[in-house]
């Protein structure tokens, strides 16, 4: 079952969320990060969540500010505001009764759900999918522009079909974000998928990931895979992996 949702983003605008319920017996609850510009409804995102609720982990996915259904101007986002809204999604979840233990970012939302975790203190549990292991490596995703931006304060970005307003502020927080020592101080239990297939985001920085965090942490390769997961079944085998990793981490405590 599906529920929507709404939250309000740190900066104020109302996201529009849908919450996964789980199937069966209830393991836990978690929270979905979508990429830079793909929205709760993208393949990665959508998948991923109903496959994780149909084996008893709820899930919730929500558009980030000016995507989807969300309101306010993406052009007023940043990772950092991504990073907030994504600690606002858990605690969004603890005041309905459904604490997320669960973080799972896709993409950009790797790298957010990583940013995040420390802020989350339910959060038991993160993985990331095809994430990069420096935010500002996004910006490879507009760079035919990102001289106009820096020159005027902002510039017409398309993507995907449509077009946004990509601002200054937005590559100067990409540019100085390091994410160096909050892996470093992570010390909740780290998943890692990343496909060495994957011409988005290259496999090093799951690499880079892996060697700069604490164990437990896990590496497993998605190979075949492409970085939207929009291949059939990509996306529910890394639901399967998430799931069962995440079993332990989810298990009520002892």
């Amino acid at each position: 079952m599906s529920e929507q949702v709404q939250f309000p983003s740190t900066s104020g605008p109302m996201l529009a969320g849908v919450l996964e319920a789980p199937e069966g017996e209830v393991r836990g609850w978690g929270v979905f990060s979508h990429g830079l510009t793909l929205g709760k409804d993208s393949p990665a995102a959508s998948r991923i969540s109903k496959a994780l609720a149909a084996s008893g982990i709820g899930m919730l996915r929500f558009d980030n500010l000016g995507l989807g259904d969300s309101g306010g101007d993406w052009a007023d986002s940043s990772f950092s505001l991504k990073v907030a809204d994504t600690v606002a999604a858990t605690r969004f979840m603890a005041e309905r009764g459904t604490p997320a233990s669960l973080l799972v970012g896709h993409s950009f939302g790797g790298a957010a759900v990583l940013a995040a975790a420390e802020q989350c203190p339910d959060i038991r549990a993160v993985a990331t999918v095809g994430a990069p292991y420096e935010p500002k490596h996004a910006e490879h995703n507009f760079e035919h522009v990102v001289d106009l931006v820096m020159a005027h304060g902002e510039a017409e970005w398309r993507v995907g079909g449509r077009e946004l307003t990509l601002r200054r502020g937005f590559v100067e927080d990409l540019r100085r974000t390091d994410l160096d020592d909050v892996i470093e101080r992570l010390r909740t239990p780290l998943l890692i998928l990343h496909s060495p297939d994957d011409t988005m985001v290259p496999i090093r920085h799951a690499q880079d990931i892996f060697f700069a965090a604490h164990h437990p942490r896990s590496f497993i390769d998605l190979d075949g895979t492409d970085h939207f997961l929009t291949g059939r079944g990509h996306a529910a085998r890394a639901a399967r992996i998430i799931a069962a990793w995440a079993d332990a981490y989810l298990a009520p405590a002892r």
